[in-house]
């Protein structure tokens, strides 16, 4: 019998783990379904776009622009073992770009929103607020739910298309201020090097990136246990599995973008 045990445990956590995968494919279906069916809260969709789109904008600026910098000095030091330090424009270009850029700016936002998202709709639950809105004919997923990952969708693509500028810039600066690289040398390289499709392939995470945050955040604070003990599980829940997905959908999209 205590043979079994472990076998049992392993069991347990499948059977816990597909559960939890099946309940938030409803809740990803059921978010599609409501976001095409009126009625539609602009007010609200207004204000999650200012919440998670402006005030997001700092942190991701700060993340990428130091992210450009240290990426200019590693590829430069790599690259002088070869005599290759004239890639470093075109590859921190690339790298923000491609990866840099929307991963972490998708970490970042997730860190932000899916926290905030998470600990305000359990909040709600905890208080009974989201009961009320039922009590007033008013669909909590309509309401809390269909705003948020809209404009989290919308919005972090614009984040990440402000953080690959940043970053790269970052990497200029370092480039010329430490590395003695030219400026217009520097410049030239990085446009020249540069295709519109490795933007677009960053845009396009970015904004799948931004749904999952938002989804997360609105299911695990939707399903939050009573009490703060269980907010503050919600919150903690929301940004893991945020983070784990957006890094698991990176690396498809980056497959299914660039495998060739």
């Amino acid at each position: 019998m205590n043979l079994l045990a472990p076998i049992a445990l392993i069991g347990r956590n499948t059977m816990g783990i597909l559960a939890a995968i099946g309940r938030i494919a409803i809740f990803f279906v059921q978010t599609l379904s409501h976001i095409v069916r009126p009625p539609f809260y602009f007010k609200e969709f207004g204000h999650a776009l200012l919440t998670i789109g402006y005030f997001s904008l700092p942190v991701v600026g700060l993340t990428t622009f130091f992210t450009g910098g240290a990426l200019a000095l590693q590829i430069y030091a790599g690259g002088a073992r070869f005599n290759a330090e004239s890639v470093v424009p075109s590859i921190v270009a690339i790298g923000m770009a491609r990866e840099l850029g929307p991963v972490l700016g998708g970490l970042m936002v997730a860190a932000r929103v899916a926290s905030s998202i998470a600990a305000e709709i359990g909040t709600m639950k905890v208080t009974e607020q989201i009961d009320a809105l039922v009590t007033l004919s008013t669909h909590p997923m309509k309401y809390l739910t269909v705003p948020r990952v809209l404009a989290a969708t919308i919005a972090v693509p614009f984040l990440i298309a402000v953080g690959d500028s940043i970053g790269i810039m970052g990497g200029y600066i370092v480039g010329v201020s430490r590395l003695d690289f030219n400026a217009a040398v520097y410049l030239h390289n990085t446009i020249g090097f540069l295709e519109s499709w490795d933007v677009v392939s960053g845009l396009i995470k970015g904004a799948v990136f931004g749904f999952i945050v938002a989804l997360m955040g609105c299911y695990y604070g939707m399903n939050s246990e009573r009490g703060a003990q269980g907010v503050g599980h919600a919150t903690k829940s929301a940004v893991v599995a945020a983070s784990i997905l957006i890094l698991a959908s990176n690396y498809l999209l980056t497959e299914l973008f660039f495998s060739a």
